[in-house]
């Protein structure tokens, strides 16, 4: 009984030996050649165990099973299970902590164990002809290592405060072909979070392009994947997309460059090679400490945008560089220079664009410096030489008091340099004061009747000699804006507004949180021409002082009602439709004073360049506009030419035979003055229709709630200075275009990649041809009545000449004008009087920029209407 009782002690001890003899051989295999999932091995790689971690992992498994081998759902014999590398039978990692992995009901133990009763109550493997093989971990396994080396993954990463990411950009293979000679013009961006952190050169016309470039940038959240985006550069069009890969940092080992190639893929083109991007990137780990000396490395820049942001201005100072004469030669070669300037104002710095091989460099560029209360006002400029293989050269140099220039005023100034030759020509403006009670504060303006008429004197219209410039005087009263689209992320907006008169440009200071900004400011201008036209532009105040669009208007001049304080639609970019926001609109009061005879003979002299208008680029939409401006032009001389032609055939005896007793009497009895006699008939008649539209619209004010007023509103669409638009036909057509250029953006990309050049030229050409056509017809037709009057008086007096003076004494007069004027009048510039009249006179495109929008939804005026019939 004895024996048999005390028997099995020893055959169990035996097999609990046995099997932990078993396990410890298994161990040491699975040490010397783990079997592993790829991702779990990569993990491995990544963070190296520890003499400890592996004592630990060894003694864990004899524990776990031992303790299999006492239950009684143990595996059955021919049945093996085998955790996961890195995972204990509680689930936890290696390194976890002991307090985590003892519980016996934690949810990761109770996953285990059921997946080792699913495994135990499979049958086991017939082993009689084919040797022992281990079953594979079950998915749910895998994905609990897989979760887990994540777990470590991050748990590592998160340990350190920061990283610099260095990336060595050296080239492109087999990329795609996007233009017509079968090659492409590559470019790399590099963005992360939406934000660019690099953009390479670009590599004209090869497949396999090098671009060999290197850039650091700081990482804080490795868990955000790099995007890198190529892309064929297109002059003047839209850049085509080449494909795209995500550079995924948490794969990087930490502290070791690693040469990566990517795959370019495209989301709409899954199937398609592309093309791929060798890459040599590290990550480096770094500490608080290292963090805070990176930045310090950056403290001048930094503490400076702080500062600025912290801040609130006091004054904007708007610089507009024109152009330089005489700079000094620096390429003793081609006796040329290649300059570019340097702007200084306190912490704040601009530097121009480079223009190549001159020595009088024309810039044309327009920026924003901004003067602060305890700062300086003392602006640098330096004019420098790019030289690409040395240091630059130094030019020049010249400084500006700004404390000593008169504020919301723009300045034209020519400025020697020192410490070298020529000169500098600049447009400098200082305004947007937010200080009260200054010049532009309608707050604590108080208006003095003895002022308006001491300016109104100054301007009548026999005091030529005054020494006054300009013809004329401008005060524009800002109040404030409504219903302005949000610009920020709040639903706000920081909103100013900026004033343009030819080439001055004050602006207003900046509303902060608000979509009805409240400026109150007074502006003035000294009027040069009195065809000018005022452009009121509302922007959104962004980081770093940049802009956004909210909302545009243009006033002529000649169309201001002195005194009346009113609401104006603010419209887009184009100028065709409304703004977006909730029908913005600003409310306004101006008052022009002007000299009308002063005013005339600016008017047949050259206009004076805006500076800051560049000339358009090609676009299908203006080429074909501008194409069908010029025909309807064109089909009026063709009609004329018809009835011509029906006059000649005798389809109208009637007609045929007056036309002919016309044209005899015309041939005997013409003389010169009947030419300017002929053009006021057509003044005559346009007169008439054009005093008709007067009285049609004194009745549509008058009658403006009255079904009867409606009818006469209609008839008054001829003129579009007189009728507001309608917003939804306009926002209609503007989508159909959009929606045509998308289609044919491809297309047309093909076609104008070698003619860019000259169908912009064409372009702009036809585009002038058209608009002096349209301004003959609306000089004509008075839509501007002070220039029509003025073109009237012009041809009475050409016809009294005529009259008088003999054609031949007139010709011998014109000559000795055009040889004698370089003698006597050397300074003077050559012009023609009527190029120069029409020039004032806005074209189609102009009126269409200056017609009037709604400043109310039309449910609103529907509403008033009723409440109007009912009272």
């Amino acid at each position: 009984m004895s024996n048999k009782k005390h028997s099995p002690q020893p055959k169990r001890s035996e097999t609990l030996s046995g099997r932990l003899s078993k396990s410890a051989s298994e161990l040491s295999c699975s040490a010397q050649a783990p079997a592993s999932p790829p991702r779990a091995r990569s993990a491995h790689h990544h963070t190296p165990l520890s003499v400890v971690h592996r004592t630990q992992h060894f003694f864990t498994n004899l524990k776990s099973r031992w303790q299999r081998s006492r239950s009684k759902e143990r595996c059955p014999a021919g049945t093996v299970f085998t955790l996961a590398p890195g995972l204990d039978s509680s689930g936890t990692d290696y390194g976890g902590d002991s307090d985590h992995s003892t519980p016996a009901n934690s949810p990761r133990r109770r996953l285990t164990r059921d997946l080792s009763r699913q495994v135990s109550t499979e049958p086991a493997p017939s082993t009689s002809s084919t040797p022992h093989h281990h079953p594979r971990p079950p998915p749910e396994l895998m994905q609990l290592e897989q979760d887990e080396t994540q777990r470590l993954r991050e748990q590592h990463l998160r340990q350190y405060a920061f990283f610099q990411l260095r990336v060595h950009l050296k080239r492109g293979q087999n990329l795609l072909a996007m233009d017509k000679n079968g090659t492409s013009d590559p470019y790399v961006k590099f963005k992360a979070g939406g934000r660019l952190l690099h953009k390479s050169r670009i590599v004209y016309r090869d497949l396999n392009p090098v671009w060999d470039e290197c850039f650091t940038v700081p990482v804080e959240d490795p868990f955000q994947p790099v995007q890198i985006k190529v892309f064929d550069y297109d002059w003047g069009l839209q850049d085509d997309f080449m494909g795209s890969c995500n550079l995924d940092l948490t794969a990087l080992e930490l502290g070791r460059m690693q040469d990566l190639v990517l795959c370019l893929r495209d989301p709409n083109k899954p199937h398609q090679d592309m093309g791929e991007i060798v890459l040599n990137v590290t990550l480096w780990p770094k500490s608080q400490e290292d963090k805070d000396q990176y930045l310090l490395k950056n403290t001048r820049i930094n503490d400076v945008n702080k500062r600025l942001k912290a801040q609130i201005w006091s004054s904007v100072v708007t610089i507009v560089l024109v152009e330089a004469k005489n700079l000094s030669a620096m390429d003793l070669d081609t006796r040329s220079s290649d300059p570019y300037c340097k702007f200084r104002l306190g912490n704040e710095k601009y530097k121009s664009k480079v223009v190549w091989k001159t020595l009088h460099p024309s810039w044309l560029e327009q920026f924003d410096l901004h003067l602060y209360d305890d700062q300086e006002q003392v602006l640098e400029v330096t004019v420098w030489d790019k030289d690409k293989q040395t240091k630059d050269d130094f030019l020049g140099r010249c400084t500006i008091d700004l404390s000593k220039l008169e504020r919301e005023k723009t300045h034209s100034m020519w400025k020697e340099l020192e410490d070298g030759n020529g000169q500098i020509f600049l447009l400098l403006t200082i305004s947007g004061t937010t200080q009260s009670e200054t010049i532009t504060d309608l707050t604590s303006y108080k208006e003095n009747p003895r002022d308006l008429e001491i300016i109104e004197r100054r301007y009548t219209w026999y005091r030529l000699n005054e020494t006054s410039a300009g013809v004329g005087w401008l005060c524009v009263k800002v109040y404030g804006a409504k219903g302005l689209a949000a610009a920020d992320l709040g639903g706000k907006s920081d909103p100013f507004c900026v004033l343009e008169l030819g080439n001055a440009r004050l602006q207003t200071h900046t509303e902060y949180k608000t979509l009805t900004p409240n400026w109150m400011k007074i502006f003035t201008f000294t009027v040069k021409d009195i065809s000018s036209i005022l452009e009121l532009t509302v922007y959104d105040e962004d980081h770093d002082h940049k802009v956004e669009f909210l909302g545009k208007l243009a006033i002529p001049l000649l169309n201001i009602r002195n005194g009346e304080k009113r609401w104006y639609a603010l419209k887009d970019k184009k100028m065709r439709a409304r703004a977006k926001g909730n029908y913005p609109q600003i409310l306004l009061e101006m008052l022009v004073v002007w000299n009308p005879l002063k005013g005339a003979i600016r008017v047949v002299n050259p206009k004076e360049p805006k500076y800051m208008h560049q000339e358009a680029k090609f676009k299908r939409q203006l080429f074909i506009r501008n194409v069908m401006r010029l025909k309807a032009i064109i089909m009026w001389f063709i009609e004329v030419g018809k009835i011509l032609q029906d006059c000649f055939e005798w389809e109208s005896r009637i007609r045929s035979f007056l036309g002919l007793l016309a044209w005899l009497a015309f041939c005997y009895y013409y003389e010169m003055w009947m030419l300017p006699f002929m053009l006021l008939m057509f003044f005559a008649r346009n007169w008439l229709v054009y005093r008709l539209t007067v009285q049609l619209k004194r009745s549509l004010r008058r009658f403006r709630c009255d079904p009867r007023g409606y009818l006469a509103e209609m008839f008054c669409r001829g003129n579009p200075l007189l009728v507001p638009v309608d917003d939804d036909d306009l926002l209609a057509e503007e989508d159909d275009e959009e929606e045509i250029d998308k289609e044919e953006k491809k297309s047309l990309k093909e076609r104008l990649q070698a003619i860019q050049e000259v169908t912009q030229t064409v372009q702009n050409a036809i585009g002038y041809v058209a608009s002096l056509g349209e301004a003959v017809k609306n000089l004509m037709n008075f839509t501007v009545p002070y220039l029509s009057y003025l073109a009237i008086t012009m041809l009475f007096g050409a016809m009294l000449v005529l009259y008088v003076i003999p054609l031949r004494y007139l010709l011998m007069a014109w000559g000795i004008n055009k040889f004698a004027r370089k003698i006597l009048r050397p300074h003077t510039i050559p012009n023609n009087e009527v190029l120069d009249l029409l020039s004032r006179v806005p074209d189609d495109e102009t009126l269409l920029d200056c017609r009037e929008l709604k400043t109310h939804p039309p449910n609103e005026r529907k509403d008033a209407r009723k409440k109007h019939k009912a009272s």
